[in-house]
């Protein structure tokens, strides 16, 4: 085990969370109003009342927007994480499938699936996951019988004060940092990094949401609003739900 010095992890930082930025723009750049719009509930915006273009449109890009990030970010974090271990515990990336970390320590192998919060997946997503996990300690004890492998289920952020869970550990927040680096204030020392060029990289971002939200609302009072502004919403329903013709 090696002594965690926290400018690597500002470093690294500085050197990839770019990749971030730029794939939350490219993200939004591909975004297309009519393939949203088939996706969303037509009757939830009749509900909640919306009575504007630019309200239903700012309703479905920032819903898109917000699971697209967690997404997109729980990746860059889980790539942080191993660069983390691998500076600590020589761990790397996995070559089994659906497992993303492996490192020895105290003469035990851990597989480590990572994922962003706690709350991530239903009974069969975990079913999955235990699973892989059962697969992953096969395939490593193939080549050797004595091996002790142990399955962690890490979480980037939140708290589960029963990590227990039977087949494996659930580890999150500050105990899955701990668990990574060896390095109990980990989880905020991180904190500051992270916020590399933050504003910059936001303008840059909020630019393309500006242009995106007028675009879109511009096609959505062309194809589904009547001549006096009113929202057409026979026309957006039979859009989204109507049987093809």
């Amino acid at each position: 085990m090696k002594q965690l010095n926290i400018r690597d992890i500002t470093q690294y930082v500085e050197q990839n969370i770019g990749t971030f930025h730029q794939k939350r723009i490219e993200r939004l750049n591909e975004l297309k109003l009519n393939t949203v719009l088939k996706k969303k509930n037509p009757y939830l915006f009749k509900a909640k009342h919306l009575l504007t273009a630019n309200d239903i449109v700012q309703e479905i890009a920032d819903a898109y927007i917000s699971s697209g990030e967690e997404t997109i970010f729980g990746d860059w974090l889980e790539n942080l994480a191993i660069f983390i271990n691998q500076k600590v515990y020589a761990g790397w990336k996995s070559g089994i499938p659906n497992i993303d970390l492996e490192f020895d320590k105290n003469n035990v192998r851990y597989i480590v699936n990572i994922k962003s919060g706690p709350n991530w997946g239903n009974s069969s997503q975990i079913a999955k996951m235990k699973s892989d996990f059962k697969t992953a300690q096969r395939t490593l004890r193939t080549s050797n019988s004595n091996l002790m492998v142990v399955a962690v289920n890490g979480c980037c952020y939140g708290i589960d004060n029963k990590p227990d869970k039977g087949d494996y550990f659930k580890y999150c927040g500050q105990e899955f940092w701990e668990f990574i680096s060896g390095n109990a204030h980990l989880y905020t020392e991180i904190i500051e990094p992270l916020g590399h060029k933050s504003k910059e990289r936001n303008d840059e971002f909020m630019k393309s949401y500006a242009n995106m939200i007028n675009k879109f609302t511009r096609d959505f009072i062309t194809d589904f609003c009547k001549s006096n502004g009113e929202i057409d919403w026979n026309k957006l329903v039979e859009f989204n739900a109507g049987k093809k013709k």
